[in-house]
């Protein structure tokens, strides 16, 4: 069965650029693209403008940004297969519902309410740390939104192969025929008994070849159904989310995994994360790895 990439609109500019990035992101991938606008957003925020009409403002709002979103769509690409709806439920939840037939998931970084500046607004924050599914909060500059940087980067973290976020990765590249920057970073432990038997820049090495060592094996198995991905695989010294919103600078989208805990209601969003969802440089893919 065929998922839809959904998009969550609320009529904002920042919700504008993540329509622009889904049609993109639908054309390339060859999937339908469902928009939806949950209704309650502008009850939130006290805004209840009158059109001249018996109809309820917030109905006639709520249709107003779902057309003018949907056909922002189609004249950016008329090709993609395009629906668009309007749900009687708060954003969250009606894009957490969504998730369950959604291939991806994309959000704006900011919502109408929200105030100018870096951070993440509640909604996409909610929705990567909840969602079933890959989640895309598009920010960052023009040139890396469009795709002109030329390269996907992928945090690898210390679990090794099979990461759901590294194959997410390699598909993206694959799909926009770019390069693909797999990154683990790594930092001395503050207490190893290596410390203690080797010197120090023999220590170093056994620590840096460790990070290599797992970078290798998560990238293993997604290179031979990848072959024709360009990688560029990196073991860099230093805090995992520094590292990746450097790498953010210059990237199209830089993706990593979160973990979902069966049964646990909370925001399950790390540090490295949570970093990258308000200060990153570029799209941010936030991919669930189950536990």
């Amino acid at each position: 069965m065929e998922f839809p990439l959904v998009v969550g609109v609320d009529g904002s500019d920042s919700s504008l650029d993540a329509v622009d990035w889904a049609v993109d992101e639908a054309a390339r991938l060859g999937l339908p693209l469902r928009l939806v606008h949950a209704s309650m957003w502008e009850r939130y925020e006290g805004r209840r403008p009158s059109f001249g009409t018996d109809r309820p403002a917030e109905e006639v709002m709520a249709e107003h940004i779902a057309a003018s979103c949907a056909e922002r769509a189609r004249l950016r690409d008329p090709e993609v297969r395009l629906s668009s709806e309007v749900l009687p439920e708060d954003a969250v939840s009606a894009l957490l519902h969504a998730a369950h037939a959604s291939s991806l998931l994309v959000t704006g970084s900011r919502g109408r309410g929200g105030i100018a500046g870096m951070l993440l607004g509640s909604v996409g924050l909610a929705v990567a740390a909840r969602a079933v599914c890959p989640v895309v909060v598009v920010r960052g500059g023009e040139r890396n939104r469009r795709g002109a940087c030329g390269r996907v980067v992928v945090g690898v973290g210390a679990t090794g192969g099979g990461s759901a976020a590294v194959e997410f990765a390699f598909r993206e590249a694959a799909a926009r025929g770019c390069a693909l920057d797999a990154v683990r970073a790594w930092r001395r432990p503050a207490h190893d008994p290596l410390d203690d038997l080797l010197a120090p820049t023999e220590a170093v090495h056994v620590h840096e070849e460790r990070a290599r060592a797992r970078l290798d094996g998560a990238l293993r198995g997604p290179l031979r159904e990848h072959p024709g991905v360009e990688v560029r695989d990196r073991a860099v010294h230093g805090p995992a989310h520094r590292v990746l919103l450097e790498a953010s600078a210059d990237a199209d989208l830089v993706v990593v995994g979160a973990r979902r805990r069966h049964g646990h209601l909370g925001l399950q969003l790390g540090r490295v994360a949570h970093a990258l969802l308000h200060h990153a440089e570029c799209p941010v893919a936030v991919v669930p790895l189950d536990v």
